[in-house]
């Protein structure tokens, strides 16, 4: 059977860029698969959950405006989904545009990411715009096709599908962006250079967070990102996300991550991966 990949829709937007080169990447493997678009990342982690997909591609952290909180959320919720692969993507914003003059545009949409890759270079060219965030970079392009005085935010490939000018390019306020997206199914791989895991605290008391991050600290395994993110039971609780670099199969990882259970409320393991450029993959 044809691997199914849900991504985020619809076609033109840097996700599916990045389904495409994992599709490639499998190709190399005699693996036939097919990409499936949905409307919202949410939907698209859900369509595995749901078995119309065998995985879904979302992005989960972009260099210039850190994590996109949604996926995380999602699959904090969703814990039956592992990650199985993270593909890192440079990124190149253009604004597409059939106005001819800054000055004629009214009303910029995008995704709230890419808005915000691009808000110096917004407020510096269009500053009269009115800024409206969208599910994704594509979703509001056919607003363009009648109306001069529309723009948006997408990629300079999005513009050949849909046939619209490019009135800007690379319009990045930092040229090093790139964003990476997690390969998620419900089946967890055996290997991988990373591993990232979630919990909660029992209590919001001093040392809540010192002692769970003490454990790997004392067998030397690096943290190469933590962050917060609200319970959403109360105002100042907080769960925590964690990247470590280290492997599954390493028995000292293996017992820290059995002792982080004793000082947790709740964890949830969201996997074991490799990191790759998509310019690396097969």
């Amino acid at each position: 059977m044809p691997l199914q990949i849900a991504h985020l829709g619809p076609a033109g937007t840097y996700t599916e860029a990045a389904a495409t080169a994992y599709v490639e990447g499998l190709g190399a493997k005699g693996k036939d698969s097919f990409l499936c678009p949905y409307p919202s990342i949410t939907q698209t982690l859900q369509a595995v959950i749901q078995h119309q997909a065998d995985v879904a591609v979302v992005p989960v952290e972009n260099s210039v405006q850190g994590s996109v909180t949604i996926t995380l959320d999602t699959l904090w919720q969703l814990d039956t989904l592992q990650v199985q692969q993270a593909l890192v993507l440079p990124i190149q914003h253009a604004l597409l545009s059939h106005s001819k003059f800054f000055k004629d545009l009214k009303t910029v949409y995008s995704h709230p990411q890419a808005l915000a890759q691009c808000q110096q270079w917004l407020e510096k060219h269009l500053p009269q715009v009115q800024l409206v965030p969208a599910n994704s970079t594509t979703e509001t392009l056919a607003y363009l096709r009648d109306d001069h005085s529309v723009g948006a935010i997408a990629s300079p490939r999005a513009s050949q599908l849909y046939n619209l000018p490019i009135l800007a390019n690379q319009i990045n306020d930092y040229p090093d962006n790139c964003t990476r997206f997690w390969v998620l199914g419900l089946e967890a791989t055996d290997v991988g250079d990373y591993i990232s895991l979630a919990f909660s605290t029992p209590a919001n008391i001093p040392g809540a967070l010192v002692k769970p991050l003490s454990i790997f600290a004392q067998r030397e395994i690096n943290l190469s990102r933590i962050e917060s993110r609200p319970t959403k039971r109360s105002l100042g609780e907080y769960r925590f996300y964690i990247e470590l670099e280290a492997s599954s199969d390493d028995p000292s990882v293996q017992s820290a991550l059995i002792e982080l259970a004793t000082h947790t409320e709740i964890l949830k393991i969201f996997g074991s991966y490799n990191i790759l450029p998509i310019s690396l993959l097969p």
